[in-house]
């Protein structure tokens, strides 16, 4: 996929060239009921319901992409999609 491109910008309501850049995760909060409930769960009998599913992750995940446009400089985010592998490339 091109790193610029021209794309529709919701803030300016036009076609804008646009950057494209691969959203990464961020740390993930201490404070969230689900990272408590993981804390409490280990013990005895099938090491809490917390474990691996059989088979592991997908093989391909869902790609999260970010596009800032170049005049108003504000990003917005689009529908994930499905890539097993995927590159930004200049042009």
């Amino acid at each position: 996929m091109p790193k610029k491109l021209n794309a529709y910008c919701p803030f300016c309501k036009k076609h804008t060239p646009q950057t494209v850049e691969r959203v990464r995760k961020g740390r993930a909060s201490s404070l969230t009921h689900i990272s408590r409930q993981k804390l409490r769960a280990n013990g005895i009998g099938n090491q809490g319901k917390f474990s691996k599913v059989p088979g592991g992750d997908k093989p391909v995940k869902r790609l999260n992409l970010r596009y800032r446009c170049n005049t108003c400089k504000k990003a917005h985010n689009r529908a994930g999609f499905r890539a097993g592998k995927f590159d930004l490339v200049e042009g």
